[in-house]
């Protein structure tokens, strides 16, 4: 990526809580557990649209709703909202899979993205019946990739691989507009698919410099290919007027995790097979005193949860100074979320989407329409 060119506004995405929120950290905590109903999905949504994110991302597998249905049950409370849907290349072929964004497409207004998540756990994806390796299940994601988009073109495309072999793939109608695909993976199978094949690449919140290497990885290796991508970063998010209330929450969600907790998930982070995850390991070695890895950049939420375990914590000036500095190593995607999702979303709302749309970092918003917001605070 070049430092040279002059940034455009980002994006700002929230998240859906698919799986369950609550007040703590911790994976499956009953003392303060909302369950993923609709109705409080429903919440969520609202208030990710009335602060001003562009989209809203969803986890897939079976610890959380399906994607599809759970999101499409949305679009008609929402106006302007994007759902950047998650699904597992795998378990659907690809000919289906461009169906259904094509339908989504068609019935949300032109709302949907793609976050296509090929997997790398196991005993996760045996669940549903994919024994595959991981060379192959990336091969297999890319001629998925492959097949989906083409499909899309209007025009019926025949394909032969060694995955899929496929007669005259095509939809109904051409999705208008072509819908996004995200794509995230730290292991060179995934750069290589993501440079061949993504229009976003996705990395888990690392210090700039860090992060930075690996998007500049991607670049290159899509350069190769004739082709440029965008790059996203995933972060949780605690802000507040001031940095001493956000580092008291900060605080506050760390007192709820035992070292026992601590334990018992390095045990399992010991034997992960993502790369990715292997990474939010590092940064913090589950120690307790080595949580602030660069200025407002807190990876305590990884000493006990999978995925992206870090998390933007300061004052909305400082959070937005942050996301600025990420804004110009070349990220211009940012996808934030927070214990509990309602209320952090009001939050971001409230301070730090107007900060950054007062610094031109965020675009305008280009509506006036007014969702209500309901708060547990």
């Amino acid at each position: 990526m070049s430092d040279s060119a002059a940034p455009s506004p980002v994006k700002m995405h929230w998240f859906l809580p698919t799986g369950g929120d609550s007040r703590d950290v911790l994976p499956g905590s009953s003392t303060s557990a909302r369950p993923p109903s609709h109705a409080y999905l429903a919440q969520v949504a609202l208030a990710a649209e009335a602060a001003g994110f562009e989209a809203v991302l969803t986890p897939c597998g079976t610890g959380c709703e399906d994607a599809w249905i759970a999101t499409a049950s949305l679009i008609p409370i929402t106006t302007r909202l994007k759902f950047l849907v998650a699904f597992r290349p795998g378990l659907l072929s690809p000919t289906l899979a461009a169906q259904m964004a094509s339908t989504y497409q068609r019935m949300s207004g032109g709302r949907m993205l793609v976050n296509v998540v090929t997997g790398a756990e196991p005993r996760e994806l045996k669940r549903f019946g994919d024994h595959a390796d991981k060379a192959t299940r990336y091969e297999r994601t890319g001629e998925f990739l492959d097949v989906m988009r083409r499909a899309w073109s209007g025009e019926p495309i025949d394909f032969d691989g060694a995955h899929y072999s496929i007669e005259g793939a095509t939809t109904r109608a051409v999705p208008d507009p072509m819908p996004e695909i995200y794509f995230g993976g730290a292991s060179d199978e995934a750069k290589d698919v993501a440079a061949r094949h993504a229009d976003v690449y996705l990395v888990w919140g690392e210090p700039p410099e860090s992060a930075k290497r690996q998007a500049d990885d991607i670049a290159a290796r899509a350069q190769r290919f004739g082709r440029t991508l965008r790059f996203g970063i995933r972060f949780h998010v605690i802000c507040r007027p001031t940095a001493e209330e956000a580092w008291a929450e900060a605080d506050r969600l760390l007192a709820g995790i035992s070292d026992d907790d601590i334990a018992a998930a390095r045990a399992d982070f010991e034997t992960t097979m993502s790369e990715g995850q292997r990474r939010m390991a590092e940064l913090h070695s589950s120690e307790r005193g080595r949580l602030v890895i660069h200025p407002n950049v807190w990876a305590g939420i990884g000493l006990v949860r999978g995925g992206a375990g870090t998390a933007l914590v300061g004052s909305f000036s400082e959070v937005a100074d942050r996301i600025e500095e990420y804004r110009d190593h070349g990220f211009s995607e940012f996808i934030l979320s927070g214990y509990p999702h309602l209320e952090e979303a009001q939050w971001a709302g409230e301070g730090l989407l107007p900060e950054l749309r007062r610094r031109g970092i965020v675009a305008p918003s280009s509506s006036n329409a007014e969702a209500p917001v309901f708060s547990f605070r």
